[in-house]
């Protein structure tokens, strides 16, 4: 639930288009409802602005689906990330109105149409780094953001990254998602004048650690501008810059 469903709610029953009962009944889930092994927390969206979203990795499938079946009952988009095959077939016993991207492993359940606004550019440094860019992009759509995808520009053909400056330049926050050393992030934020959010990505040898050389070179960058998240984590960089796009876009001071 968001504040505008709050503020639609109140204003029905002022004007008597929905009973008390009603009421109640919609409002009985806040601030979370509980089914004993989860709180789900229809309150969220009200105090952050975004709703709860699933992450599927290491839940019971059975927990899942009753998760998901509950969430259904509110009528909106629901997103839900780390999405394995079995959790995605595990859904579709729920439901079949889906959207799934097996390379981000993301779900968007129940999709609606959503206004979307400003701009994003994802940008990556290679073809491996795709599917964490996409969970961040899938991400960005779901909460109404505008996303152009620039993909494989590293460092490596630092070229291809010049090619499509003009791109990147016109968005209001860029991700840049790289593994390896890591280094695109301080190069791109080097080049434009908007919040760069680093995602250090797990591919790459040995040597690379499963990602920790990266993130480390994103944490150290001599560009300024340049905050990071976690390993592989495209969910957290979207909802960052989503936050930062919205209020660009809607001129929040």
């Amino acid at each position: 639930m968001h504040k505008e469903d709050i503020i639609s709610l109140l204003e029905g029953y002022k004007n008597g288009d929905v009973n008390l009962d009603e009421a109640l009944k919609r409002l009985i889930n806040l601030p979370y409802k509980d089914l004993d092994f989860a709180k789900l927390d229809y309150h969220r969206g009200i105090r952050v602005g975004y709703p709860e979203v699933i992450y599927c990795e290491g839940k019971e499938l059975e927990h899942l689906k009753k998760i998901v079946e509950d969430m259904l009952k509110q009528d909106k988009n629901i997103l839900a990330t780390r999405v394995s095959k079995e959790a995605y077939n595990a859904i579709c016993e729920i439901t079949d109105n889906l959207i799934y991207s097996e390379v981000a492993r993301v779900c968007v359940i129940n999709p609606k149409e959503t206004k979307k606004v400003g701009l994003v550019a994802v940008v990556t440094g290679g073809t491996a780094d795709i599917k964490v860019a996409e969970e961040a992009a899938i991400t960005l759509e779901t909460f109404g953001n505008n996303v152009d995808r620039i993909y494989d520009v590293g460092v490596a053909g630092i070229h291809r990254l010049f090619n499509n400056l003009d791109r990147i330049r016109r968005a209001n926050v860029v991700i840049a998602v790289a593994g390896m050393e890591g280094a695109l992030a301080s190069v791109v934020a080097g080049l434009v004048d908007v919040p760069v959010i680093a995602v250090p990505t797990s591919v790459g040898y040995g040597a690379n650690f499963n990602g920790l050389s990266a993130l480390l070179t994103m944490l150290n960058s001599c560009a300024a501008g340049v905050s990071v998240v976690n390993i592989d984590n495209g969910f957290g960089a979207g909802y960052i810059a989503s936050t930062i796009n919205k209020r660009v876009a809607k001129g929040v001071e």
